[in-house]
């Protein structure tokens, strides 16, 4: 049975399905077995990031209501052969999905791969619900914006109320140059407020701009530093021991994470 992964943080807009993106690349870079969810039912984008935009045919919704079979809406992807998209309907909305539903294909998807990674749209409401139902464990994605974390807190309080496996960190967007000013908050103070474990730092980077634009996820050659982040977060997913980017001249965080797998 594969492992099944829902990226979430409530506020739209802090990376969820470039993550989403990079991670199942990196995944299958690694010789695993992956396929990505897009749980966002009416306003789907994974397909668009992985450059796979114009092979969809089926959807989940034609899955979960029984137009086809699943295997007819796994899109393979153009670069890997063990990496998966299951692309979203663009024609019915979130309400037209109950729980149920998800957490029953989730459980053929896990059957048949060694990851799953659900990419679940922004919000609280029923979509989030759909998207964390079938899900073992979580990866909050928040960039060091007051909005963007204090909207991953109340989703952290929602994941351990539905009792979440294993829920981990994701601080995206890291712009060191403020954090030295002192104009954006500090990782030291991210992990203060929301009392979880870090499992990835990504520094801002234009070249995720540039990346997305072309279908290309920055983890295919991994040259850039964001690039190095994701693979970073995916060898510690993997259950590899992999120090931190030193992203900051001025102070390195690998000494404060250093740890923390050995826990």
């Amino acid at each position: 049975m594969g492992k099944v992964y829902v990226v979430t943080s409530g506020k739209g807009g802090v990376g969820k399905t470039t993550t989403t993106a990079n991670l199942g690349v990196g995944l299958a870079k690694n010789g695993y077995s992956v396929v990505l969810m897009d749980a966002d039912i009416g306003l789907r984008n994974l397909d668009v990031i992985l450059g796979l935009e114009n092979r969809i045919v089926y959807n989940s919704m034609d899955v979960m209501e029984g137009t086809c079979r699943l295997k007819q809406a796994l899109i393979k992807d153009k670069r890997y052969d063990k990496l998966f998209l299951l692309p979203a309907s663009q024609t019915n909305d979130k309400m037209d999905v109950s729980e149920d539903m998800m957490k029953k294909l989730v459980a053929e998807l896990k059957e048949k791969f060694d990851y799953v990674l659900i990419d679940c749209p922004a919000g609280i409401e029923q979509g989030f619900k759909n998207a964390i139902a079938g899900a073992d464990e979580a990866l909050i994605i928040t960039t060091p914006e007051i909005s963007s974390i204090r909207d991953a807190d109340r989703v952290i309080g929602l994941l351990s109320a539905n009792e979440m496996g294993d829920i981990k960190l994701i601080i995206n967007r890291v712009k060191m140059k403020l954090v030295n000013e002192g104009n954006m908050l500090h990782m030291d103070d991210i992990v203060d407020i929301l009392g979880l474990d870090v499992i990835g730092i990504v520094p801002d980077d234009e070249e995720i701009v540039i990346s997305t634009n072309k279908g290309e996820p920055v983890t295919i050659k991994a040259l850039t530093q964001s690039g190095k982040a994701y693979m970073n977060i995916v060898g510690r997913i993997i259950g590899k021991d992999i120090p931190f980017l030193n992203i900051d001249e001025k102070r390195s965080f690998a000494s404060k994470f250093k740890n923390f797998f050995s826990r």
